[in-house]
């Protein structure tokens, strides 16, 4: 585990900013991909960049390292191991959620065979920072760890 992370949630100053300033940022990122009223999926990225540029305000550009495009897993090293984020943002409730079966995304492909092999082997190789927007309700900052 990157101990480091244990950090970001215990700086109550910080988390206190987070609970502010997070889903204003995850909006203004929707309305900068809205098209026609829909969001595209390259949303993801753009919220990817508020939260890398959120590790580099507390843990500083030195202890940052962003892989290749093409890494598998992970999206970038926090002080040198792996660090995945994953985002989401919804309006709906997650209780009416999870009976959707909607879900986050953990490989983009349209290739069936590619997903059958990805779902029979996958085993996380790095620590998971999810971000969840509920617009309306009570989302959430989680730390999964390996």
């Amino acid at each position: 585990m990157i101990g480091e992370l244990k950090e970001l949630f215990k700086d109550t100053e910080l988390v206190e900013k987070i609970k502010r300033k997070l889903p204003y940022m995850f909006f203004l990122a929707e309305l900068e991909m809205s098209k026609g009223g829909r969001v595209g999926m390259e949303v993801g990225t753009i919220r990817e960049q508020i939260i890398v540029a959120l590790l580099i305000h507390k843990f500083g550009r030195d202890n940052i390292g962003i892989p290749n495009i093409n890494s598998a897993d992970f999206d970038l090293q926090l002080f040198g191991k792996p660090l995945s984020i994953k985002t989401v943002s919804k309006r709906i409730p997650r209780k009416i959620q999870r009976l959707s079966g909607s879900g986050i995304k953990l490989i983009w492909t349209v290739d069936w065979e590619k997903v059958e092999e990805f779902v029979k082997n996958y085993s996380p190789n790095s620590e998971l920072i999810l971000i969840e927007v509920v617009w309306g309700e009570t989302g959430g900052f989680l730390l999964y760890t390996s």
